[in-house]
């Protein structure tokens, strides 16, 4: 039994015979674009088979089918599925809070200057409305909440932060950033992309107010098919800015032309879904869950910071300088390195070559394991990086 199967008792050989991408690369690269497991295929297939024979006779049955995805994410994060909308993507998702929510000119948004570009943009976009966005600089890959909470004031009224940071993988205490927020009569909006798929997340508990996700990083899906949750209380404060057929309580009678919004966070999806997408983000979902992620000690989340810590002991052998926090409460699935000297694109090119997947970001190389990753994998990206520190083809 290998090191890290002793430390964290899973089947987890289970998990890696259905992810077919493990025949070809050691796949580092989750926090970027998730490869799918066999059961997302299998779903894309068979609803595309039924597509192309039954045409929308099967369409009833998909859409729920889909209700039952929608059910299984709230579960996951604690909350009701009438608190979930199905939405695009993340950049989506944290458009529907920053274009409805009822501004006022002098207002402000709290935010970091490191945040991915989807959680500064929606936010900048607002200038226009006398909304400003305060970016908090960070020194290091830390999150500072104090520097957060000096930032607020009375005129705060949403404070937009990544559970996970996507260059560093420093990892946030949702509950404390929430409490940062309530404390200046502000909301917390979770950019949650770089964090569900690997860590437990009880919203109501944690009292976040909007968190948001793609689902095709951690979570295993599709691109295409992102999840939005907005706690019930909210519900009526955000003026739904896509208006349609299916966001209205009487979706299905289309002569009966009433603007009746729908009592749930699915008043917000507007039109058709991504059925397909969500299909198979479903069958993802439930290979997460059957393998603990709803666990509140998740043992995906701890074999993933094995997996993690391992690595970067690992890396550091070859001479690489670990930049990620690896403290225990910032840990997250998220490692960047520097090799001094060696250019990280290059560095990237010869790891492709040598069969290892991995990112540049903020000029440092980022590995982002799953927990069906092995050590094996392991040996094989410490074996790329060091032909390319070696000048190696």
């Amino acid at each position: 039994m290998s090191q890290i199967d002793t430390i964290v008792s899973r089947n987890w050989k289970a998990f890696r015979d259905q992810m077919p991408v493990v025949k070809r690369w050691a796949y580092f690269d989750h926090a970027a674009v998730a490869p799918l497991p066999d059961p997302a295929q299998r779903a894309l297939e068979i609803w595309s088979r039924e597509a192309a024979s039954e045409g929308d006779v099967v369409w009833n049955e998909w859409t729920q089918r889909v209700e039952g995805v929608r059910a299984l994410a709230a579960s996951q994060i604690g909350a009701d599925s009438s608190e979930i909308a199905l939405v695009p993507n993340t950049t989506a998702g944290i458009g529907l809070v920053a274009e409805g929510f009822p501004w006022k000119s002098g207002d402000n948004v709290v935010t970091l200057a490191n945040e991915f570009p989807s959680n500064l943009y929606a936010w900048m976009n607002l200038q226009s409305q006398g909304v400003a966005t305060r970016r908090v600089e960070m020194s290091g890959a830390a999150v500072d909440v104090d520097r957060i909470a000096a930032a607020c004031d009375d005129r705060t009224r949403i404070v937009a932060i990544s559970w996970v940071g996507y260059a560093t993988g420093y990892r946030i205490d949702p509950a404390e950033l929430a409490q940062v927020a309530h404390n200046h009569g502000a909301l917390l909006l979770l950019d949650a992309i770089q964090g569900w798929g690997v860590f437990p997340l009880d919203v109501a508990r944690a009292k976040v107010d909007f968190a948001v996700a793609d689902g095709h990083k951690w979570l295993l899906g599709p691109e295409g098919a992102g999840l939005l949750y907005l706690r019930h209380e909210h519900l009526d404060l955000l003026r739904p800015t896509r208006v349609g057929w299916n966001s209205v309580t009487q979706r299905f009678d289309y002569d009966n032309i009433k603007l009746d919004f729908r009592p749930d966070a699915a008043r917000y999806e507007g039109g058709s879904t991504n059925i397909a997408g969500f299909l198979a983000l479903g069958m993802s979902l439930q290979l997460l869950d059957d393998f603990g992620l709803s666990n509140v000690n998740s043992p995906i989340a701890e074999r993933i910071l094995v997996l993690c810590d391992i690595a970067c002991g690992r890396l550091e052998e070859v001479g690489a300088v670990i930049v990620s926090d690896r403290e225990a409460k910032a840990r997250s699935g998220i490692v960047s390195f520097e090799l001094p000297g060696r250019d990280a694109a290059s560095v990237r090119r010869v790891c492709l070559k040598h069969g290892v997947v991995l990112s540049c970001r903020a000029g440092c190389l980022r590995i982002s394991p799953h927990a069906y990753n092995d050590e094996g994998d392991i040996e094989q990206l410490v074996d790329a990086v060091r032909l390319a520190c070696m000048g190696g083809l």
